[in-house]
């Protein structure tokens, strides 16, 4: 499986319903996106535009569902409905990759309601490919929790803010661990010329710095190293060699 996508533009993407996550048949039940949020990675790098609407679902939302995210039948009265921003959305996410978690149920309602425009708009899959970050999850952390609050304990990252879901802020924290779960960076800018100068615990060099000698590895370093992958493979796939 490769874990790391080749796509130079992406896009984190979360949503909310009007029901309880009860996998793709949950539309067969009425239920209706209430929120999207979306944020915009280029080249691994977070760029700071996003997407973010809230959405008149023209239906009764779920107690159990506003417990989760805490939106309410009279915050999203007045917002616009779905109709009125698809333009805009499918316009964000035009050509990009869209990354999910549990992308499966995103997906499903984000077709839902294309299916609804008039004249139908087209399923997600012709707009941009889907990358599911669950399943990249569970390929490196199988027989683990992989809900994004276990990933954010697991990677460190600070959830501290998430005391009810929300589509935009779920976004961002995906974005994070995605990030860190592939082995790239989040949020730091090593464009600085100031030595001095730190983010995120990450120390940016000067750029008339002296060069860093390279040391490369001697031939029964490589081949220690090779025994040491035969030996991951024996039980299961070597993701260093995909």
């Amino acid at each position: 499986m490769n874990i790391v996508s080749s796509s130079k533009r992406q896009i984190i993407l979360d949503t909310e319903t009007t029901g309880m996550n009860q996998g793709a048949g949950a539309i067969y039940l009425g239920h209706r996106i209430i929120e999207i949020g979306c944020v915009e990675v280029v080249n691994r790098r977070l760029t700071g535009r996003h997407y973010h609407e809230y959405i008149n679902p023209q239906q009764i939302i779920d107690e159990e569902a506003i417990e989760v995210h805490g939106i309410t039948n009279e915050y999203v009265a007045n917002k616009p409905k779905f109709a009125e921003v698809a333009q805009s959305f499918i316009e964000f996410i035009d050509g990009a990759e869209v990354v999910a978690h549990n992308a499966s149920f995103d997906v499903s309602f984000m077709d839902h309601e294309f299916s609804l425009l008039q004249p139908r708009g087209p399923k997600t899959a012709d707009i941009c490919p889907i990358l599911d970050t669950l399943e990249i999850a569970k390929f490196l952390h199988p027989g683990q929790k992989n809900n994004l609050d276990a990933l954010c304990k697991r990677y460190g990252i600070d959830n501290s803010r998430r005391d009810l879901h929300g589509a935009l802020l779920d976004a961002e924290i995906l974005a994070d661990v995605y990030l860190m779960m592939t082995g790239g960076q989040t949020k730091f800018n090593l464009s600085s010329d100031a030595a001095s100068e730190t983010a995120g615990g990450i120390i940016r060099l000067a750029q008339d710095r002296a060069k860093l000698k390279v040391i490369s590895a001697s031939a029964d370093e490589l081949a220690k190293h090779e025994e040491r992958l035969d030996l991951v493979a024996k039980g299961g796939m070597c993701v260093w060699r995909d």
